[in-house]
């Protein structure tokens, strides 16, 4: 067994920090008193994801959009190939887990604005000043609860992908993200 360096140290300081800024954000939404805390990890969030937009396009080989986003088609095939025990390996993200992290960076994109629009409606915020601050009703809610609950059936989803994926393919995904590494055999046919 050989160990690969899969995961820089960026992409897993992001991972674990939106896990955890994403936490706050959920647990003070909702209450006045910690609206203050819930805007300020929410904009800690939006720079988060910024910033992997940005790596992925720029980052190391595993890192890059490239290297991982595929169609929601090839994500399918992967998914029926992994039910049926005859799925590739992939270093990197596998199709499902790539669609994943796009769903996601999306899904949190969407939170954000709308959250941002809500306070600027009230005239606070950095979009207070803009044209935004004239928009009313509660579709701006609504759409801010829709996406929050995207996101939790996502993460819901991505967890219990990894697990399943861990499981099938023999190797401790969590452990990866945590440490940057996986374990392969030097005859390993697993896809780059």
């Amino acid at each position: 067994m050989v160990d690969i360096k899969v995961w820089d140290i960026l992409v897993r300081i992001f991972h674990w920090s939106l896990v955890l800024f994403f936490s706050i954000a959920y647990i003070s939404g909702g209450e006045d008193e910690w609206l203050s805390i819930h805007s300020y990890a929410g904009y800690t969030i939006i720079a988060i994801v910024l910033l992997r937009v940005l790596w992925g396009f720029v980052g190391t080989k595993y890192a890059r959009f490239s290297n991982f986003v595929t169609g929601p088609q090839k994500a399918l095939n992967y998914l029926k190939e992994e039910v049926s025990g005859d799925a590739k390996r992939y270093l990197g993200h596998n199709p499902a887990g790539g669609l994943m992290v796009i769903m996601l960076l999306i899904s949190l994109v969407v939170t954000v604005i709308s959250g941002m629009a809500i306070i600027a409606t009230d005239g606070e915020g950095p979009l207070a000043t803009t044209f935004i601050a004239s928009f009313s009703g509660d579709w701006l809610e609504e759409i801010h609860e829709i996406f929050t609950t995207l996101i939790l059936l996502l993460v819901l989803t991505h967890i219990a992908g990894v697990i399943f994926s861990s499981l099938l393919q023999e190797e401790n995904l969590v452990k990866a993200m945590i440490t940057g590494k996986k374990q392969v055999h030097k005859n390993d046919g697993s896809n780059e």
